[in-house]
């Protein structure tokens, strides 16, 4: 009877588990963390890139609901004047600075907003750096990538913000603590068919940052890589595509930044069962993915869902 009893129990946590998993919207270790941890940045300067729009608009306003000084960084000044008006419109005693920056204008321009950055508020240096901007491309064949266009996203995605953050950091340093916090990509830890270079970008940004978190850590510099996999934004609406919003994937964000969590991984199924299989089942994850990769071609051709399970069986299901 016991013997029954405990199998019975085993199978139910069994099956709640794996319904935790199918809804799930994140990996378990970063929604078991909770609310996001105000009093790790009240008061504290946040940067973030690419902050004129999408997820670093809504970071933005998740940061200062939580009582942050903010420096807004994107190209568009217009429309960073935008943000935080609509910001101090909300929170009229937030901090928030516009500070336009360009990641492709080279190491000079950026020097120059790197020590702009650290003057803007008189009492304080950037706390956390939030890489944000990034560049992408629609889905094309890795073969039909040009030199151009190859090396315009890693001017972007890579090299500009390895030397921000090269410049930032010695700031960081002599104050003994800083934290960068970087939008990756659920790209950057999976075969992405039809985003070889996108992928390929963000794989370069996972390799950097982690590789900076352990030379730095004990220097009281944290790391923390964000992997999204389909979020919702303007630029996607429309699709048949089921996608985490925009607005939950900055919660878990800054949920993460706040934990000090090392990596996290934010997405529906089933992009998040594919991360689960790569990290810890590769030749399972990386059979699946050959499985779909001309499929989810075809899809992007015909602006269908490229994030189905239905990709797995042939065209006629993948539009």
């Amino acid at each position: 009877m016991l013997i029954v009893l405990f199998v019975f129990l085993a199978l139910s946590a069994l099956a709640a588990l794996v319904f935790k998993f199918v809804k799930a919207d994140g990996d378990f270790t970063l929604l078991s963390k909770g609310p996001a941890k105000r009093q790790a940045v009240e008061g504290k300067v946040v940067w973030i890139t690419g902050a004129s729009r999408g997820i670093g608009e809504i970071l933005a306003k998740q940061f200062a609901a939580l009582g942050a000084k903010l420096i807004l960084s994107a190209r568009n000044k217009e429309e960073l004047e935008r943000v935080k008006n609509e910001i101090k419109s909300k929170y009229p005693a937030a901090g928030v600075e516009v500070l336009p920056l360009d990641l492709a204008s080279g190491e000079e321009a950026l020097n120059k907003g790197v020590q702009e950055a650290e003057s803007l508020f008189s009492d304080a240096g950037v706390d956390f750096m939030i890489h944000n901007a990034a560049f992408e491309r629609p889905k094309k064949l890795a073969l039909e990538e040009t030199e151009d266009g190859t090396e315009a996203m890693f001017r972007v995605n890579v090299l500009g913000t390895i030397a921000l953050t090269r410049l930032l950091a010695p700031y960081m340093l002599d104050r003994g603590k800083g934290h960068f916090v970087v939008m990756s990509s659920a790209a950057g830890k999976t075969p992405a068919p039809g985003q070889a270079i996108y992928s390929a970008t963000k794989y370069a940004l996972n390799g950097y940052f982690h590789t900076l978190r352990s030379e730095l850590c004990q220097k009281g510099i944290g790391v923390t890589v964000i992997c999204p996999g389909p979020i919702q934004t303007e630029n996607s609406a429309g699709g048949s595509e089921k996608r985490v919003p925009s607005e939950r994937c900055a919660e878990l964000t800054i949920i993460a930044a706040t934990h000090g969590v090392k990596e996290a991984w934010i997405s529906y199924q089933p992009v998040l069962l594919v991360m689960y299989l790569v990290q810890y089942m590769p030749t399972v994850g990386f059979w699946l993915m050959d499985k779909v990769g001309a499929n989810r071609i075809n899809a992007a051709a015909k602006k269908g869902n490229t994030y189905s399970f239905s990709l797995l069986f042939g065209n006629k299901k993948s539009a």
